[in-house]
């Protein structure tokens, strides 16, 4: 079995996977507040692929585990609207450590507000979009940066993409992707920014694309979005 957890993974890397190890990727979805799993693909499923937005499911609750999709008002969204994912369960924590005023404000009446945001479709799978706070906003419209780098990690030439909202005097905000190459390849910003115009809304697609070498990451291998907003 194969399991992916710790930052959302796209379709195309799942697909590799499998086209490497003739096994399929199940996704699991937790987070630190969590202290383990809160969604899971059952075993011997295929994870479904969010036809609109691309997006990888990262599964059903886990037992004794409910969740729920809210607004910004903390209303519950019908199926397939996108908005907050919600939990409550055993394995989520009381509080953090000497901070009421965090633990007040992300842990009310027992439910956990993770801070990614997705929806739940017809079938009951849970996808993640993207964390909320990542959201830019161009020309009044959402773009959610992980839909434009599942996009950009098409391109046979990409080897990882970040997408991040910097400020456009005539937008509010615009899309820009750094991306670094697979080893020996070729292409140049003008390429992806067409490879991404074909496949998407006009108000996604990046105005600007950035080819660098390595893009900056935790410890534990997660890409640092907030750095790639300071160099733009």
């Amino acid at each position: 079995l194969l399991y992916s957890g710790g930052a959302p993974i796209s379709p195309t890397a799942a697909e590799s996977v499998r086209a490497m190890t003739g096994a399929a990727l199940h996704n699991i979805y937790g987070l630190t507040e969590t202290t383990s799993p809160t969604h899971a693909v059952p075993v011997g499923a295929d994870t479904p692929v969010d036809p609109t937005s691309g997006a990888l499911s990262v599964g059903v609750p886990v037992p004794n585990t409910v969740v729920r999709i809210e607004d910004e008002g903390g209303a519950v969204l019908p199926i397939g609207e996108i908005g907050e994912l919600v939990v409550r369960g055993p394995q989520v924590v009381r509080g953090y450590w000497n901070k009421p005023e965090e633990s007040a404000s992300a842990i009310r009446d027992g439910w956990f507000h993770t801070g990614d945001v997705g929806f739940m479709d017809e079938a009951g799978w849970f996808y993640v979009v993207d964390r909320k706070k990542d959201m830019i906003i161009a020309s009044g419209y959402k773009v959610w940066p992980r839909e434009v780098e599942d996009v950009l990690a098409e391109h046979p030439a990409v080897r990882e993409a970040a997408v991040v909202g910097i400020a456009d005097e005539y937008r509010g905000e615009t899309v820009k992707a750094f991306v670094s190459l697979v080893a020996g390849a070729s292409v140049t910003p003008e390429d992806l920014i067409d490879h991404c115009k074909q496949r998407m809304a006009a108000y996604k697609y990046p105005r600007s694309v950035v080819l660098v070498e390595e893009l900056p990451k935790t410890v534990t291998g997660k890409i640092l979005r907030r750095e790639l907003r300071t160099t733009s």
